[in-house]
């Protein structure tokens, strides 16, 4: 019961964590509706489940994405915002 509230939290967290700014504001906005929406499943399947290729290079690490996935906006604008 715990660990599911936790999991929920974590999805309910991130799509608050969005940013709605910009000239794209209205379309963030649904963005941010749906991922409040979706079930826990369908979360983990478009922003957690993502096949991406890690390397190490020169004293940084390098995520390939090696998947296309429709939702994969949402994640990047997600992570660029935690990022600051």
């Amino acid at each position: 019961m715990v660990m599911t509230s936790l999991a929920w939290n974590l999805k309910a967290w991130a799509a608050l964590s969005l940013p709605e700014t910009g000239r794209w504001a209205e379309k963030h906005r649904a963005e941010k509706r749906w991922l409040l929406g979706i079930e826990f499943k369908t979360f983990i399947n478009a922003l957690v489940a993502i096949p991406c290729h890690i390397v190490k290079q020169a004293r940084r690490i390098v995520y390939r994405v090696l998947a296309y996935n429709p939702h994969q906006t949402i994640l990047f604008r997600l992570l660029e915002a935690l990022r600051c």
